[in-house]
């Protein structure tokens, strides 16, 4: 039940987010989250949008480097504990966290993408407490 998510390799000079950026609104994809994890020379920009294939057409066409991964997104109380809830829930099946990142919608809920080590064992621990789990067409849905 993972979704998919983007990372495009982006060099850490003036403009270039732009270009991505650029080919995506050009090609009608809406980000619906995003996540910058950078160094002196380069970035990975990380995206979950509302239609993953045509986006990774859209940007290797237009030159960009592009690796899909296989994400948890699960809905999470938007209150104090929200978060500390699901990150109990995987620490305590030994589950090693890469990064998150989360975000909101016009609702008041909010959502978290997990890059995990396992996505079977923490999607079964996150769905026997209830928590909800995204798809993608609930990722096109928001």
């Amino acid at each position: 039940m993972s979704i998919r998510q983007l990372s495009v390799f982006v060099q850490n000079e003036a403009g270039k987010l732009q270009e991505i950026t650029d080919c995506l609104y050009e090609n009608n994809i809406d980000i619906r989250a995003l996540s910058v994890a950078e160094t002196q020379d380069f970035g990975i920009f990380r995206l979950i949008v509302d239609d993953i294939d045509k986006a990774v057409d859209a940007l290797r066409e237009a030159g960009h480097i592009v690796k899909v991964t296989d994400v948890i997104g699960c809905k999470l109380e938007d209150r104090p504990g929200g978060l500390a809830r699901i990150v109990k829930v995987i620490s305590n099946i030994g589950v090693n966290m890469e990064y998150m990142y989360a975000f909101l919608t016009k609702t008041d809920s909010a959502y978290l993408v997990i890059r995990v080590e396992d996505n079977d064992a923490v999607e079964a621990a996150l769905k026997a407490r209830d928590i909800p789990l995204l798809q993608e067409s609930d990722v096109t849905a928001l």
